[in-house]
């Protein structure tokens, strides 16, 4: 199977994203997708933003895809495509891209747990004392109507 790297468009009107997929060249651009690799919104503010798995796309391009002239752009501002070119390894930028997305919700979650907890003794000198009786045991339940109850009717 021929395939190519192209950008896939999303968004809506004056508001384009595109992901950075790999399809069979004889789809449409709108097709089915055979992987994603990443993302490159062109009206993100500062500036565009671009991502792209680092590792996916060597791997890719090694099996032969062809990037389109926009992906190559993307690639080569990443340094991606002069790695490929020259079969060196990946500079640091591209390396710190290709760690998976599931790093920075650990590291949230890290950020979360270091937050201070207050201890269980705290806790329970502002607790209100424990009744033997809940309102809802004092309640009666519909069932048990007293034949006294009826009589009143």
């Amino acid at each position: 199977m021929a395939t190519v790297i192209r950008l896939k468009r999303g968004g809506r009107t004056h508001a384009p994203y595109y992901r950075v997929v790999v399809m069979d060249s004889r789809t449409r651009s709108r097709g089915r997708e055979v992987d994603i690799i990443g993302y490159y919104h062109p009206q993100g503010r500062p500036e565009p933003v671009s991502k792209v798995d680092a590792q996916k796309a060597l791997d890719w391009l090694s099996k032969g895809a062809q990037p389109s002239d926009t992906v190559r752009k993307i690639l080569s501002t990443k340094g991606i495509w002069a790695a490929f070119k020259q079969g060196t390894p990946l500079p640091v930028e591209a390396q710190e891209e290709a760690l998976p997305e599931t790093t920075e919700a650990i590291e949230a979650e890290a950020e979360a747990s270091a937050a201070p907890v207050a201890d269980d003794a705290a806790l329970a000198d502002n607790a209100a004392p424990a009744d033997d009786a809940t309102p809802a045991d004092n309640a009666a339940p519909a069932d048990d109507a007293t034949p006294a109850d009826d009589a009143t009717e």
